[in-house]
């Protein structure tokens, strides 16, 4: 079964095709700066020796639509290659996967799209007005490019369907929650949920027995408590904004932090959204939002930059010494994402904070590497500390299946 899984944002496309019953990636890509003259395209097809080839162009792409026909002429496209695995890849395609931010309460697993699920979809914007509009441009224009095709939702906030309301509610008043539904949802549940299901292959565990706090960490940053396979807390919120300090969000605020600079400062709500979530985190902090330029001013001297990281980790190690808590007790500490699998040096701020916990890290594992999931706890360790690396796209492949099979 082949799968196309389409990742829609409000200015690029991203794109991964596999192949489900080996569980290989054929091709991927990227258009980046949708609606602007000089959009870049990114194509990658992978043979069956294990080669990748690319090609990268810079052409205007008016919107979402003529992208998404673009990306559909490419996967239709052969070089005539005997080991090429792409060719005729939209003849043999069984189902398309779409990543939605925002399911809200009304989607608690994968839906097959149809027109109920367009609008269920469009009735979320108010909650995720920077995601959902992009998610749904996507989904539409794929369904008139392939209207033959079963096309399914894949939800981030489905993940935490499970959260306890003692978890998931604000101290508000009722009416606020049960009117307009203001509570935490939280995010990047697909990848807690692959970061959660290869931790426990890695320790040959049932996922149904351990006791996981997994760290999402790239540009957006997350955590997720996870006991018996079931999310029971996690850091975002009812948006991506609350929790860990992020490349361009500021996470946990006090809220009357809003008022201050309204009233003070005079900025209208909008300034105020666009600086929490755009112009804050590492960026504010430090004038970068990349965490390899963070490390690169910090070296030089930089002291807005260490204060940074330190903010960074110190709030990182605060969520998972609550969640341990929550969990009552840990069986393994999970990194994965941009940071989270690249950055030794966070990782290892990190888990020293937590060293009370007996978190330990073996320095050497630590600084090497691997490829896959590896372990860089020390044997001396109460807890596992696993790196494993993000696949969104396949678990949304594999939601995709497993929403057609049902």
């Amino acid at each position: 079964m082949r799968v196309l899984i389409i990742n829609s944002g409000s200015s690029s496309i991203k794109f991964r095709l596999y192949d489900m019953e080996q569980e290989t990636l054929l091709a991927s890509g990227a258009l980046e700066r949708i609606g602007e003259v000089n959009t870049r395209s990114i194509y990658r097809e992978y043979t069956a020796s294990g080669n990748m080839q690319e090609q990268i162009a810079h052409s205007p792409v008016t919107d979402h639509t003529a992208g998404l026909k673009q990306i559909v002429a490419f996967l239709q496209s052969s070089d005539g290659s005997t080991h090429s695995r792409k060719s005729d890849s939209m003849k043999s395609l069984h189902a398309i996967g779409h990543r939605v931010v925002h399911g809200g309460e009304t989607f608690q697993a994968p839906a097959l799209i149809d027109e109920g699920v367009i609008e269920g979809i469009r009735e979320m914007i108010p909650l995720a007005p920077l995601h959902n509009p992009a998610n749904l441009a996507g989904i539409e224009a794929m369904r008139r490019l392939c209207p033959q095709l079963p096309q399914v939702a894949v939800f981030d906030t489905a993940f935490f369907r499970t959260l306890p309301p003692h978890a998931y509610r604000y101290a508000l008043p009722n009416e606020l929650y049960h009117r307009h539904h203001v509570r935490r949802y939280g995010f990047h549940g697909t990848s807690h949920q692959h970061a959660a299901g290869q931790a426990a292959d890695y320790l040959q565990q049932p996922l149904k027995k351990l006791r996981l706090i997994t760290l999402h960490l790239g540009n957006g940053a997350s955590a997720a408590a996870i006991r018996d396979g079931i999310c029971i807390d996690t850091s975002m919120g009812m948006t991506p904004l609350e929790g860990l300090i992020m490349g361009t969000r500021c996470g946990d605020l006090d809220p009357s932090v809003h008022f201050y600079l309204a009233r003070t400062l005079g900025m209208e709500f909008d300034k105020i959204e666009t600086l929490l979530n755009h112009d804050s985190g590492m960026k504010g902090l430090c004038g970068v939002n990349d965490m390899r330029e963070v490390h690169r001013l910090a070296s030089e001297g930089n002291e807005q930059a260490r204060l940074a990281i330190d903010m960074y980790c110190y709030r990182i190690s605060k969520y998972v010494g609550a969640y341990c808590v929550t969990l009552g007790g840990l069986d393994a500490l999970v990194f994965t994402a941009g940071i989270g699998e690249n950055d030794s040096f966070i990782r290892q701020s990190v888990c020293n904070r937590l060293s009370v916990l007996g978190i330990l890290l073996d320095h050497k594992r630590n600084q090497s590497g691997a490829s896959g999931a590896f372990d860089i706890s020390s044997e001396r360790s109460k807890v596992k500390v696993l790196v494993v690396p993000a696949n969104e796209e396949l678990e949304i492949a594999y939601q995709t299946v497993s929403a057609i099979n049902r």
